[in-house]
């Protein structure tokens, strides 16, 4: 670091991966997948769950009903 390059935090990478793939699977599944794939984060949530919009690299966001992923997009 120098006075003319402030440190900045680093952001965590977006794994190469397809998150349409997730669909169909078993949430539990898939969860353990995300996190062999290099998703920092895995969300669960219902399909018609209220959530803020904040983009965070690095999350996959999981809309899982009856244990099923319905959908599925990250950050």
């Amino acid at each position: 670091m120098t006075p003319s390059q402030p440190w900045r935090p680093s952001r965590p990478q977006t794994p190469d991966d397809d998150p349409d793939a997730y669909v169909g699977l078993a949430a539990d599944r898939a969860e353990r997948q995300a996190a062999e794939r290099g998703w920092g984060t895995v969300r669960r949530l219902a399909p018609e769950a209220i959530i803020t919009m904040e983009y965070m690299p690095g999350r996959l966001n999981l809309a899982v009903k009856d244990g099923e992923v319905v959908r599925c997009w990250q950050g």
